[in-house]
């Protein structure tokens, strides 16, 4: 028993020093010549870099030569590419080179934790195998966080939009406000497209790099419909106004379908989980009992992994059925 506490107190102590190096970069200022880097690649305004030459020394100190060179090797790979859009979605200061860095350490960290706390490389090997999706979980989680956020605070941002458009702001101007006005992440995100759009990008792809990173639906829509108003002409405010009633109407059926679709997703995981907790429970009251099945390798280890496999089946094929697409 007391092997299994201090290897749960081990990954666990692996998977809380991953997760809080992420948390310090998070927030912190990025390096001028990495933000610029990513709209000058594209639209070859390499004369902006040198205008923000001498911001270098208030930012964050020059990354390392070993940092500059993993990024050089990275750049131009799909997953390299994949990652970036991730951590700007998460609104993580990372570097692709850093987030591939925090998978190696804690795969091997986790790794390291199995091994000499179980005395098994196997237990090791399992451990290092999901270290290596502790970050991403992370990752994924602060994605889901901040676009769920986003979601819920479109409708009233579109309506800071109409009103600010109605007391005669230009559609920038109007951003501008939702910049100051809004709450986070909406603020923020709305505040780069301002950026952007004063480095010279046009309106309409910063609006596409505002979808990229907050991939709605309903910031799709709305996208469509400043694009198409800027080429015909027509009310802005109007249309606008128009989307928010819609986009409420949508978000009133989605919290609705939560509803009625909340026991079903509570009773799989309630399912999937009783298991994992009685076989807990068990060990716990009877070691001798259960000891045989965790200590036997050739047969209680293949039941234990075929029986996770199976819950996790399960669990995923509950969450696919209570999961509906509207």
């Amino acid at each position: 028993m007391e092997i299994i506490i201090a290897g749960v107190a081990g990954i666990l102590a692996v998977i809380i020093l991953v997760v809080g190096i992420i948390s310090l970069r998070r927030g912190g200022p990025e390096d001028i010549e990495q933000r610029l880097g990513r709209y000058t690649t594209e639209y070859g305004s390499g004369s902006l870099l040198a205008e923000f030459d001498e911001l270098d020394d208030d930012l964050e100190d020059e990354p390392s030569a070993l940092t500059k060179r993993l990024d050089s090797a990275l750049a131009g790979r799909g997953f390299a590419e994949k990652w970036r859009v991730q951590l700007a979605r998460a609104d993580l200061k990372l570097t692709v080179s850093e987030y591939m860095s925090l998978h190696v350490i804690s795969g091997i960290g986790m790794a390291v934790v199995g091994t000499f706390v179980f005395a098994n490389p196997i237990i090791g090997i399992v451990a290092g195998i999901g270290g290596l999706f502790v970050p991403r979980f992370y990752v994924a989680r602060k994605q889901g966080q901040r676009l769920r956020a986003f979601g819920e605070q479109l409708p009233d941002t579109l309506s800071l939009w109409v009103n600010a458009l109605r007391s005669g702001y230009s559609v920038l101007q109007s951003m501008e406000a939702i910049g100051k006005e809004a709450a986070e992440p909406t603020a923020i995100e709305f505040k780069r497209v301002v950026q952007e759009v004063q480095l010279g990008i046009p309106m309409q792809d910063a609006l596409d790099h505002l979808y990229e990173r907050m991939p709605d639906n309903n910031m799709d829509l709305v996208n469509t419909a400043v694009n198409i108003q800027r080429e015909v002409g027509g009310n802005l405010a109007e249309i606008l106004e128009a989307i928010a009633h819609t986009i409420r109407d949508r978000v009133k059926l989605e919290g609705e379908i939560r509803v009625l679709t909340s026991q079903g997703r509570i009773t799989g995981w309630i399912i999937s989980l009783l298991p994992i907790a009685l076989t807990i429970f068990l060990y716990i009251i009877s070691p001798g009992y259960m000891g045989g099945l965790i200590e036997n390798r050739m047969c209680g280890w293949p039941m234990l992994g075929c029986g996770l496999a199976l819950i996790g089946t399960g669990a995923a094929l509950i969450q696919k059925i209570v999961q509906i697409d509207y």
